[in-house]
């Protein structure tokens, strides 16, 4: 062998010319995946519950930033919580929605 004898832990490049050890590179988990409810909370800033669904877009991207940070279990408390009020956010401007169009509608003079 021209490179010399390897150690049964090293490995060498196609090239020959780098070593790496094997023990150096240890097995990571995969990060969980991300759930901060961005899209959704987007959404729900076009219901007429406006200060509401800027928490919920709030807690969404604080939620994101725990995630980039390495704090999963942050992440994922903040990401359910911008969910929940994001929904609270829809329906309460559904709920806003239809009061104004049933007081529009009731109170029209034929």
């Amino acid at each position: 062998m021209a490179l010399g004898v390897l150690n049964s832990q090293e490995k060498s490049s196609l090239s020959g010319s780098a070593f790496f050890a094997c023990n150096s590179l240890q097995y990571q988990e995969p990060p969980p995946p991300l759930r901060s409810y961005l899209c959704l909370t987007i959404f729900s800033c076009f219901c007429p519950a406006y200060p509401v669904n800027i928490v919920a877009l709030v807690f969404s991207i604080m939620s994101r930033n725990s995630y980039y940070q390495g704090d999963y279990d942050g992440s994922r408390r903040l990401g359910r919580s911008a969910l929940y009020v994001a929904v609270a956010s829809i329906i309460i401007g559904l709920l806003i929605i239809a009061i104004s169009c049933i007081v529009h509608f009731t109170t029209m003079e034929f």
